[in-house]
């Protein structure tokens, strides 16, 4: 539910409004002009809210439904009481996504924490820094040498941005993040307290222990890339850490030096990526997925959540388990294992 102490409530919305927010098809035009106050889950449902149903798997009981209007497909239609209204969509939860960010802009957008706009005159600007116009630097922020910033960036309150960086346009990194030895593209977001560019994990044998590494490389985001708060993205050793095109990144993310991670992959919360890792295109990591250095993943991988990657894996494979392993034969052997067990237990009463 969007609780008005945070999200304007919605008024003046009408589900005519909303089919067309939906590119979908009111199956009765009659309903155009009822109202919708809210967005809602199934189990939060009301007279005023809009909610969707995915598949028929979901649809299994609706008779029940109480809700205004329902985004669902044509297969699911059948299963929609007659006094709810119904806008047939082919990707129902991609329609309730769009018109939630029609909606709610505010969810999704930058925030301004300070309510200000502009460059704070409680904010650090070095006199170096190139700052195009339409620029909003918070309160606290630390903006270092030669740093280049594009227009409709916003940078948050107490954030440091090292020298020589460059964020593009249209960026958030939200407040308690820090930028180093980085260059990030147009359309890049930073939850808070991400750090991107701190020198990674190397060190060699000394004669008094560990001798610390040096590292050289700069961290490369391309553009249209989210990272979640308490990320971490260390800078290369001396190729490059890239993260690219439209990946998003959960919280709580480790990713090492020279890590290369491909366009539009998915990379849920508590993920540990050794150094010189490659992702390939399209993959997703569940969470809590570590993987071995120097191991290459290829495009449209599927790897469940706290998975043990030790090995390469080929391209579009789905693998789980410690040490990972393709999906079928991880089943397999957890069935047997299971099978085992039933079989003792048995062996045990009947003695």
């Amino acid at each position: 539910m969007a609780d008005p102490i945070f999200y304007e409530s919605l008024s003046n919305v009408t589900i005519g409004q909303i089919a067309d927010l939906s590119n979908g098809v009111l199956v009765d035009s009659s309903l155009a002009n009822r109202p919708i106050s809210r967005l809602a889950s199934l189990n939060d449902a009301g007279p005023d809210a809009l909610v969707f149903v995915e598949s028929r798997k979901s649809a299994l009981d609706l008779s029940g439904l109480n809700a205004a209007c329902v985004l669902c497909t044509e297969e699911v239609r059948p299963s929609i009481p007659k006094n709810v209204a119904i806008i047939v969509t082919r990707h129902p939860q991609q329609a309730f996504a769009a018109i939630g960010r029609a909606l709610y802009p505010n969810a999704v957008n930058a925030h301004l924490w300070s309510g200000q706009t502009g460059i704070s005159s409680h904010a650090i600007v070095h006199e170096t820094a190139e700052i195009e116009d339409g620029v909003t630097i918070e309160p606290g922020a630390i903006i270092g040498s030669h740093v280049s910033i594009g227009s409709g960036t916003v940078i948050g309150a107490n954030v440091v941005i090292g020298n020589g960086c460059k964020i593009g346009r249209d960026c958030y990194v939200a407040p308690g993040s820090s930028v180093q030895y980085a260059f990030l593209g147009n359309r890049v977001l930073l939850h808070p307290g991400v750090r991107i560019g701190q020198d990674g994990f190397g060190y060699v044998p000394g004669k008094a222990g560990l001798d610390k590494m040096p590292q050289l490389g700069r961290v490369i985001i391309q553009d249209n890339v989210e990272i979640g708060a308490n990320t971490t993205v260390d800078r290369g050793a001396l190729a490059d850490t890239v993260i690219g095109e439209g990946t998003k990144i959960d919280n709580l993310v480790q990713i090492a030096h020279n890590v290369q991670i491909g366009r539009h992959c998915v990379i849920a919360a508590q993920c540990g990526i050794s150094g010189s890792v490659i992702l390939g295109d399209m993959t997703r990591l569940g969470g809590s997925v570590g993987i071995k250095d120097h191991v290459t993943i290829g495009a449209s991988v599927e790897i469940a959540a706290a998975s043990g990657v030790m090995n390469d894996i080929p391209d579009g494979e789905r693998w789980a388990g410690a040490p990972a392993q393709p999906f079928k034969q991880w089943f397999r052997e957890i069935a047997s294992v299971r099978a085992m067990t039933r079989t003792k237990k048995e062996s045990s009463s009947d003695d």
